[in-house]
Order: structure tokens, then sequence, then C-alpha cells
């Protein structure tokens, strides 16, 4: 009961605590120690390569695109035309990879704060990194907060791509980085942020929620699933600038052709509008309206 397997990865984490996801590795590819962050990439058994960040997983191989997918198509779906879109994070390159397969995304600046993640993504994440190289991508090594308090008025959609509420990334889930973002939107523009799991941290949803709320008058939750992820799922909070915005029905729908030819492997239409339907104790909790259009 109390032994952990030599020659397997387990996340052991206070965020979800007695909870733990272990993964057999067969070898460690990079090891280091950032300015902000242990930075970890493994070959596990099953899962392919994984990155891990202050233990605790980040993606794998065989199921990051669920949450890639997620995080980017929800939002540049639901927006009318999001042509000009900011990544905060995602230095693993996944959400730019995605964001950058829109046919209606024009520009891409990306800002990510730890040039050692963007390192290690390149040598051993070729599948994810590749989004780092597209030519829509103009990458940037800084930090996100000083980058937006520099740039008002200019994006339509904003993605942040965050680790956990510790250690760097805590201020991202705060009012004032909501706030921030509010400054850095064109009129009617949207924002996706991640935001937990409702299995494991209901509160920390809610007030993540809460604090979108206060600056955007269109504000919402959802979840897709990710296997490797605490409790399986992950969650985003997303906001709006325009009143008009029904987050529950995209504004962009894309053919089950269209949907091949970008390798779209989690998202369509259909899967927009459930990730939209939550459990009622969730839905309870977070104020939300559970009820969808037929």
């Amino acid at each position: 009961m109390d032994v952990q397997k030599k020659g397997w990865f387990s996340e052991v984490h206070d965020l979800w605590p007695g909870i733990t996801l272990s993964l057999e590795i067969n070898n460690v590819l990079y090891k280091r120690r950032s300015k902000y962050q242990d930075i970890l990439v493994v070959e596990t058994k099953a899962h392919g390569k994984m990155l891990v960040l202050d233990g605790v997983i980040q993606c794998t191989e065989r199921d990051e695109f669920s949450y890639q997918e997620g995080i980017a198509f929800l939002p540049l779906c639901s927006h009318p035309n999001p042509e000009n879109v900011l990544i905060i994070g995602g230095g693993d390159g996944g959400v730019a990879r995605e964001v950058a397969k829109h046919p209606g995304v024009k520009r891409i600046t990306q800002v990510e704060i730890d040039e050692y993640v963007l390192e290690a993504a390149r040598l051993h994440l070729p599948f994810m990194s590749i989004g780092l190289s597209d030519p829509k991508v103009d990458l940037q090594v800084g930090d996100g907060f000083q980058y937006m308090k520099n740039h008002t008025n200019e994006f339509d959609v904003i993605i942040t791509d965050s680790c956990d509420p510790v250690g760097p990334a805590t201020c991202l889930f705060e009012e004032s980085y909501f706030r921030l973002m509010r400054t850095a939107l064109k009129p009617g523009g949207i924002i996706c942020s991640q935001s937990g799991t409702a299995w494991a941290n209901l509160d920390h949803v809610s007030q993540t929620l809460s604090n979108c709320r206060s600056m955007f008058p269109v504000a919402s939750y959802c979840i897709v699933s990710v296997p490797t992820y605490p409790t399986g799922q992950i969650g985003f909070v997303l906001g709006s600038l325009n009143t008009s915005t029904d987050f529950k029905e995209p504004v962009q729908k894309f053919s089950e052709k269209e949907l091949d030819d970008m390798k779209i492997r989690y998202y369509s239409a259909d899967v927009h509008r459930a990730a939209f339907v939550l459990p009622r104790f969730v839905a309870k909790e977070l104020l939300i309206d559970n009820k969808i259009l037929s």
C-alpha cells in the first residue's frame, strides 16, 4: 500500500489530495530546473512522451490533442471573426498548432515565460512544438502580464494555457488577470483560460469563474475529457465582451471533411455543445443554466 514502484512516475500534489496517477516510464529524456520550475520530459510505456512541470503532468503524446483542440476551438468557434489571437503560456506548442489550423486566424502572438519549456518541447515533443514554427505565429519569451499591459484593444481572442494555480501561474487565475485580458481585447473579444477540474477543485473553479464574471458580461465554464489529468477532465472558463455571445452554440461550424483536412480528432460542433452541459452539482454551484437549444 505504501510502496511506489521503481520505474513509475506518480503525480502527487496538494491541489488534489488523496488522488494520484501513475505511469510506467521507459526513460528520462530531459530534466532541468529553470528559473521558474522543474521541467521533465519522459518516455512512458503506454502514453508516449510526457511533459511534467513541477511534478504535475502537462500533457502526454496519447491524449494531448483533446486539451489542445478544446482550449483552441471552443473560443475560436464562439467568435465570428477571430483574426488576431494571443496565447499566454503554451510553451509546448500544442495550442499554437491548433489555433493555426483555424482558417479565419491570420495572426497569432504567443508569449511564453520559460525559455527552457520551449527548448524541451523542440528537442523532444515535435508533434506539439511544430506549432511554434507555424508562419502565423510570432513567438516571444517574456511575461504575459507585462505584454498585455503594453497591448490594449488589440486581440480578438486571448487563450491562457497555464499550469495549475501554483508558483508563477497563480496570478493567471486572479481577478486582476481577467481585468488585464479585458483591456487587451478588441470590442466583442473572447477569452478562454484553463481552470481545473470540478471533481477535485470545485471551489477553485467557482472562484475563477467568479473572477471572469466580474470582468465579462458573458461568462461560462465547460469541460473536456483528458484521461491523464486529475479525475480525467479539465475545465475552461470563457468570457466574452459581446453580450450576444452564446458559448453553447458555435458560430463557426466545420464539416466532417473540413475537420478531417485540419486533422481534428476531438473537436466538433456537437462536442462543442456537449462541453457546456455540466453535471447538475457543478451547474448549481456555478449558477449556470444547463439548458441547450433544441
